[in-house]
């Protein structure tokens, strides 16, 4: 067997073929284009496997490849703490850093899913994005109104009916800024078009619809919540409890212990920072729609502290969420499940 290192770039991929002993057979550099991999492929020494770092461009490479190789590895980069920590580091020593790591199953691997979930993924990402802008744009037209000392109805304000009287009827609105307000609320209104044909897509794909519609069952969950747990959380099977879920979403901290000292710290950075924005919104609203996630709240707020309160919720979720994706079944409230054994 032989091992492959790649340290990927925007336009070159540097590459280190090594055998089980250690023994370097070939590096140099490829350009990061599908024919130059055939062409690179082809001259390769069989049967190789292959490891790269997980990059922005990782994706295409690791479809690219996996037909060809008997594995293909992608490693995690905050792991790979022998080439964050060299004193001399360039992708020459990189790619062969990666092949050691790989011929000596020291690899730290992190999990890459299916070609069809990143493709949908990617889509819900995009989706995020188009929210984002929209925020921007109706925080633009706000901007342009207090500005000019527009006297206004907030929470009316971006509702079709209210806009388009206010800049009829309203003296106030001067007349440099009425082009810009009909702009921003053309970009608004094609957003939401947009916006909403993407989510609507996803919802209808054949992929997600059943599992979509069991995981919305759960105290709580919206479409976009379901339909980000399904595609940033993937296969759930990959968790071996709730613990590494939980860990996975970023609702949990980092634990320093030493000797017996042992210190938690707030929120770890090291998490699925979509699949954590999505739940912490999701359970600020969900103690008003289910008891029992109401009393977890109260609970931990009588702590002292609403945010862990919240944090508690989201985490109780995760458990309703990871139990309805293993048991592929609509959730049942505890009170019910108790009733029908009876």
């Amino acid at each position: 067997m032989y091992y492959i290192g790649l340290d990927v770039h925007k336009k070159t991929i540097s590459y280190c073929v090594k055998d089980a002993s250690g023994l370097v057979h070939r590096e140099g550099k490829v350009g990061a284009t599908r024919w130059e991999l055939d062409d690179w492929m082809k001259t390769l020494p069989q049967p190789w496997t292959v490891a790269m770092e997980a990059t922005i461009f990782t994706g295409w490479i690791y479809d690219h490849l996996l037909p060809h190789a008997q594995q293909v590895k992608v490693a995690h980069p905050l792991m790979l703490r022998a080439i964050a920590a060299a004193k001399k580091k360039n992708d020459r020593i990189d790619a062969g850093k990666i092949a050691d790591c790989l011929r000596c199953d020291f690899l730290p691997e992190c999990h890459m899913a299916c070609t069809a979930i990143r493709d949908r993924r990617r889509t819900l990402r995009y989706r995020h994005l188009l929210v984002r802008q929209m925020v921007q744009m109706k925080n633009r037209i706000s901007g342009l109104l207090m500005e000019t000392g527009v006297n206004h109805n907030k929470q009316r304000l971006h509702k079709v009916g209210y806009f388009r009287e206010l800049l009829a009827s309203n003296e106030e609105v001067n007349e440099s800024i009425r082009p810009l307000l009909r702009v921003s609320r053309d970009s608004i209104v094609r957003l939401q078009k947009t916006e909403y044909a993407l989510v609507s897509s996803l919802q209808r794909d054949p992929l997600l619809a059943e599992r979509i519609k069991r995981l919305r069952t759960v105290p709580g969950v919206g479409p976009i919540t379901a339909l980000t747990w399904a595609l940033e959380m993937g296969d759930v099977s990959r968790f071996a409890s709730i613990r590494q879920a939980i860990s996975y979403c970023g609702l949990c901290g980092d634990e320093k212990s030493s000797a017996d000292k042992v210190m938690r710290t707030p929120l770890s950075k090291q998490r699925n920072k979509h699949i954590q924005r999505v739940l912490v919104e999701a359970a600020k609203l969900a103690p008003r729609q289910d008891h029992n996630l109401a009393l977890v709240y109260e609970r931990e707020k009588q702590k002292g502290n609403a945010n862990r309160a919240t944090l508690a919720v989201a985490r109780k979720m995760v458990a309703y969420l990871l139990a309805v994706d293993r048991g592929q079944r609509d959730f049942v409230p505890f009170a019910d499940s108790q009733s029908s054994a009876a």
